[in-house]
């Protein structure tokens, strides 16, 4: 486990720096056709720079924002806040943030840069269809993931995939609708301009599939992960299991607030039975049977 913490940290500079080297990339393609030569290598690294101190430092409340999601203290209810002071406690982790979505389906997310600036959000339906056990581990599950440090990184994700897919989106227009060199300076570069326009393309597909790519190769792994830690703290896997079942059942339709730049951080799906149909393709969650097969063999052994 302290290995997967150490990864994760480890994971989020990385992402950073790809992202970083992509934008810029974007920028001096964008710059050279334009005709404002190393301007937009410039301007690529002011957008790249302030958005990865946004996607760090504020990430967590665009999530929260996208999600329609409001704060609530220990007198707006008192059992969801009790039930995260306690598990916090157990943990060993800092009071997180305690967030309600008005949303019928059973569902809930944690989002932050560390276990000190962390959030954790339940929708209404989740709290008024578990039994206590049940709601307890879903909640476990939501710390493990701010123990584990899965929310610092999947909270850099959002911000930092849709830039680069806009930024993709915003060179091709250039490219098509105006912008670029013209005359002479335009034939002398018509070769270069194609190639751009190539690069332009290829970024525009690629970038949301890598997206994807990343929420696929890190978000499977860490919902295993945060199952067995969470049912660790719990002491009792059959309360998630159980919680999971009542998702699959329950949660038929989309939730008003889906999203799939945040579909990733959410304990199910929130895209309902749609969802569950993509779940062995693009699905950002491994299926409900295979989790609830692993936490009742947790429980068996």
């Amino acid at each position: 486990m302290y290995s997967e913490i150490t990864a994760n940290k480890r994971k989020t500079w990385v992402l950073i720096a790809i992202f970083t080297v992509v934008v810029l990339v974007i920028g001096y393609a964008f710059g050279e056709y334009a005709g404002g030569g190393y301007g937009g290598l410039v301007a690529a690294a002011v957008i790249s720079t302030v958005m990865a101190l946004t996607s760090y430092f504020a990430g967590d409340k665009i999530a929260l924002s996208s999600a329609g999601a409001t704060p609530i203290q220990q007198s707006d209810n008192p059992y969801v806040y009790r039930l995260v002071e306690n598990l916090a406690i157990t943990a060993g982790l800092p009071m997180p943030k305690v967030y309600l979505i008005n949303d019928p389906q059973i569902n809930a997310f944690a989002t932050g840069r560390d276990p000190k600036h962390a959030s954790i959000a339940v929708t209404t339906g989740a709290i008024e269809k578990l039994e206590n056990e049940e709601l307890e581990g879903v909640i476990a599950h939501e710390l493990s993931h701010v123990g584990n440090y899965d929310i610092r990184l999947m909270t850099v994700v959002i911000v930092l995939v849709g830039l680069v897919s806009l930024l993709s989106n915003w060179f091709i227009r250039v490219r098509w609708y105006g912008g670029g060199r013209g005359g002479r300076d335009r034939n002398e570069r018509g070769n270069a301009g194609a190639i751009l326009a190539v690069i332009g393309l290829v970024l525009l597909i690629v970038a949301p599939l890598i997206g994807k790519l990343i929420q696929l190769a890190v978000s499977r792994k860490r919902e295993f992960l945060a199952d067995a830690s969470g049912s660790l703290l719990t002491r009792y896997p059959e309360g998630l299991a159980r919680a999971l079942e009542k998702i699959g059942a329950v949660n038929q339709q989309p939730m008003r607030s889906a999203n799939a730049a945040t579909a990733h951080l959410y304990i199910a799906s929130p895209f309902g039975a749609a969802g569950k149909r993509m779940a062995n393709l693009f699905s950002t969650h491994p299926p409900l049977e295979e989790r609830i097969k692993a936490l009742r063999g947790m429980a068996e052994r």
